[in-house]
């Protein structure tokens, strides 16, 4: 058991160790001095000048599609490992996969409430 516990130690104690001698590195061997002019602190996406784009306010349909977006994302995390087990499961896994699923559904049908499945 502590065996574990000192490679743990180990990998964290040689992650420090990698980040900071990245971070002296980049401190020492950095420019310093250098003058920023107005141009390299203008704000700049896609080419496009801040002041001559405006997107607006976001619809509600872009939230609404980021949380399907999330539900899509738990489906798939959570049922790719609960079918490979599935067969050791049992009852207790088909319980609980059916439950799990229910949950989804609640989310599906919220999403379909608020008209997010719809495109136009």
């Amino acid at each position: 058991m502590r065996g574990d516990w000192a490679a743990v130690l180990l990998f964290c104690l040689f992650a420090a160790v990698i980040a900071g001698s990245l971070l002296a590195a980049s401190l020492t061997l950095g420019r310093r001095g250098k003058r920023v002019g107005r141009e390299k602190t203008m704000p700049f996406e896609s080419g496009v000048a801040r002041a001559a784009y405006d997107p607006g306010r976001f619809s509600i349909a872009y939230y609404m599609t980021a949380l399907m977006f999330i539900v899509f994302d738990i489906e798939m995390v959570f049922l790719a490992p609960l079918a490979v087990l599935m067969n050791d499961l049992g009852a207790f896994g088909l319980a609980e996969l059916f439950v799990f699923v229910a949950l989804l559904a609640v989310g599906y049908i919220y999403i379909w409430r608020k008209g997010a499945l719809e495109w136009t």
